[in-house]
């Protein structure tokens, strides 16, 4: 068994998941990358240790939106690897239409809180004393409006960006929550806002006008600064239920976020979603 850390990290194939996977080899890590897209994933992997001789980095494969997947997924990361020292939870998508997915929620939502909160919640035992979780989340969390008994609905009225704005709000909802039992123990939680990102989770249509707003978009190298501070910096230790902006600085979340009793009620469905109990969530 190697005496490395460990970083269990979702999707990596591209943009600041890919950053951050190559900075956490770089540190030393064995990074343990969950994607869907297993040959991208292979050749990324030997890719960071082409660049980066000697580091230890593997796959495994969880689609976020299947939570059978999910739950493969984490058996297998707790069969290879008793002890985890970090949890990116990174792994983003934007539905334009509205679709279902493969358990019948709102794909969006399934994708980016679902299968995190699923996810997150099978590893917890094999979280280290001096763990760090780490959600990557979103400013448009702002913007979000979290209605838990109409996440699913197909309305025909379905917006992408409210979609996305919703599931990033329920994921600083649930960082606080997560932070709240963790408190006093070691195991840190916080979560971010990475900036505006060129990524392939902007909108298609944003192309035709990115050269408008191009001093405003970052690269994946500055946008992953804020998810390595988190999980590489001495200093971050100390930084626990907070939410980062871009310059790694903390910054107050939405009113929302802070709503404990939405938080707890949020929790309750989640379990009830994934087929957690309430005492695991």
């Amino acid at each position: 068994m190697s005496n490395r850390p460990v970083a269990v990290i979702t999707g990596t194939t591209h943009g600041i998941g890919t950053v951050t996977s190559f900075g956490l080899a770089r540190a030393g890590y064995t990074v343990v990358m969950l994607c869907r897209n297993i040959p991208a994933a292979s050749a990324l992997a030997q890719e960071i240790v082409r660049q980066a001789p000697g580091s230890d980095v593997q796959v495994v494969r969880c689609d976020l939106a299947s939570l059978a997947s999910v739950r493969a997924a984490a058996h297998e990361v707790l069969e290879r690897y008793p002890r985890i020292d970090r949890l990116i939870n990174n792994a983003g998508i934007v539905s334009t239409w509205h679709r279902f997915s493969v358990d019948g929620h709102e794909l969006t939502f399934a994708t980016n809180y679902l299968g995190p909160f699923l996810l997150t919640r099978l590893l917890l035992p094999a979280l280290a004393p001096d763990a760090r979780i780490i959600n990557v989340a979103s400013k448009v969390h702002y913007r979000g409006r979290l209605d838990l008994d109409s996440v699913d609905n197909p309305r025909s009225s379905y917006n992408s960006i409210a979609a996305y704005s919703r599931s990033k709000l329920a994921n600083v909802l649930d960082t606080f929550a997560l932070a709240r039992r963790f408190a006093g123990t070691g195991i840190t939680v916080n979560c971010l806002h990475p900036g505006v990102v060129a990524t392939n989770l902007l909108p298609g249509w944003l192309n035709f006008i990115r050269p408008l707003f191009r001093r405003f978009i970052l690269t994946p190298e500055q946008g992953a600064r804020t998810t390595l501070y988190l999980a590489l910096d001495e200093r971050a230790a100390a930084l626990h239920g907070e939410y980062l902006d871009e310059h790694q600085q903390v910054q107050p979340a939405a009113t929302a976020a802070h709503d404990r009793l939405l938080q707890e009620q949020l929790l309750t469905r989640g379990a009830r979603w994934t087929g957690l109990n309430q005492a695991s969530a």
